[in-house]
């Protein structure tokens, strides 16, 4: 799948499947998921090589070590997957087919997001906060309704920049081997790139690093947001537009802000601003000037605003790559 035509065509198909069967959860507990697999890895290193006698340069360049082992064993990994395709033609396109799927979140960022809405309906604040406390980092007894569905918004529009535009785009660009490398990183950054006395040093390159590769989604994100918000009824495209130009540099995040500026402005909410994490208060600027007394309904429009935005950004990247083909195909 060294051309950029399958590239696509394995995108599409495991979009598709991964959309509708996001990961089951009776395979996760079988056997795990690609992402439990490199991060029991990423635990392992970080076990061995972070050691608490050793200085602060020492562990920073074995955090260093770590993400270059991390890419080296992705990439490989990923080389070895493709090589599959021509050798064993319609299982090997299968497989890569299956391993695209399991790298994409579509399906399962939409599920667990909905999960939010279910237990608000069902079981008022406390299925609220027992639901919120899967998906982000803050102390859920401290959130009231509004605040559980911020974090539902929020959490949806940055790991849809995350979890689907990022896995995707790096296949476009590096195949197998790049979106695998990529989840690499991004998974190294989640459980070593905090700022925690014990990871200050060690997490530093996995952090760095997760900055860069995330640049490019986190901005289409934002604009893809920005695109559906001119079809979807009720969000407003000028007002997502304004937000992100305005708003998105100023979140603590080099990239979180693009995508939940861009959703709070479509949906006329104020979303991000102060909260507390661990039972700590972490003051951060408002993305978007709406309403911050956001809703259940509100969390519906998020997932409306970003299945138009993903299904809108697949047909694009289908016609285009059929009309390259057409005219003369990929070089």
């Amino acid at each position: 799948m060294s051309d950029p035509p399958d590239r696509v065509l394995i995108l599409i198909v495991a979009f598709s499947i991964e959309a509708v069967l996001a990961y089951p959860a009776t395979l996760f507990r079988a056997i795990g998921h690609p992402v439990s697999w490199i991060g029991a890895l990423i635990a392992a290193l970080d076990s061995r090589l972070n050691r608490p006698d050793y200085s602060f340069a020492l562990r920073r360049a074995a955090g260093v070590a770590t993400v270059l082992l991390l890419l080296a064993g992705s990439l490989s990994a990923g080389v070895v997957l493709e090589m599959a395709v021509p050798a064993i033609p319609y299982l090997g396109f299968a497989i890569v087919v299956l391993v695209v799927a399991m790298l994409i979140s579509s399906g399962n960022l939409d599920q667990h997001v909905r999960a939010v809405t279910t237990a608000l309906r069902a079981d008022g604040l406390a299925g609220g906060r027992r639901s919120i406390a899967k998906i982000v980092g803050r102390d859920p007894d401290t959130l009231d309704e509004a605040a559980i569905c911020r974090a539902a918004i929020e959490s949806l529009a940055e790991n849809a920049s995350d979890g689907v535009t990022a896995p995707a785009l790096w296949l476009l660009l590096g195949g197998l081997p790049g979106m695998i490398a990529y989840k690499a990183i991004n998974t190294a950054d989640s459980m070593i790139g905090h700022l925690s006395e014990r990871h200050r040093a060690f997490g530093w390159a996995a952090a760095r690093l997760d900055d860069l590769v995330n640049l490019p989604a986190s901005r289409l994100t934002g604009l893809m947001f920005i695109a559906a918000a001119a079809v979807v009824p009720g969000a407003s495209a000028s007002s997502a537009w304004r937000a992100y130009r305005r708003d998105a540099r100023l979140h603590r995040s080099p990239n979180a802000g693009w995508p939940e500026a861009a959703m709070a402005g479509a949906l006329g909410l104020r979303l991000a601003g102060p909260r507390i994490y661990s039972g700590v208060l972490v003051e951060d600027h408002w993305m978007g000037d709406g309403r911050a007394e956001a809703t259940v309904r509100d969390i519906d429009r998020a997932l409306m605003l970003y299945r138009t935005a993903f299904g809108g950004a697949l047909l694009i990247v289908a016609a285009i790559a059929v009309i390259v083909y057409s005219v003369g195909g990929w070089s």
